[in-house]
């Protein structure tokens, strides 16, 4: 990162000689620039979470995905061999239950992760802003 302006070099009309304004300002950009360079370091680990997060959520969706299209040919599979219809009733009753019983199990892997996501991504900003603060005080 480039460093700011140094301002120790810049004359300002008017306090020439006041060293006391002259030094409190250089403790503010000082200051000002620490507080840049920390939020410049959460946006970069935020941008870098988010992506990982993202990145899980997604292809946990196509895992899901995969799982219940290759369930679903399955039970087309079993309903084509089907010889009456008490086993197309006992083979719908069967997939009913292991789908709404995958669908609960799916939906709690994307609620885990959309937790994490959330979690990873604010922690970043939560603790950078603390350290302004606390330089800033």
């Amino acid at each position: 990162m480039p460093p700011l302006l140094d301002f120790s070099k810049i004359a300002l009309p008017g306090i020439g000689g006041n060293e006391q304004l002259v030094a409190r300002a250089r403790e503010s950009f000082e200051k000002i620039k620490a507080a840049s360079e920390e939020m410049t370091e959460a946006l970069r680990e935020t941008c870098s979470n988010s992506s990982r997060s993202t990145t899980d959520y997604g292809l946990k969706v196509f895992e899901i995905s995969n799982t219940n299209a290759a369930s679903a040919l399955d039970f087309l599979i079993d309903l084509c061999g089907s010889k009456s219809a008490s086993d197309v009733l006992a083979l719908s009753v069967a997939q009913t239950r292991k789908a709404f019983d995958a669908a609960s199990n799916q939906n709690m892997e994307l609620w885990v992760l959309a937790q994490k996501f959330a979690t990873e991504t604010g922690e970043p900003i939560r603790k950078h802003f603390s350290n302004v603060f606390r330089q800033a005080g």
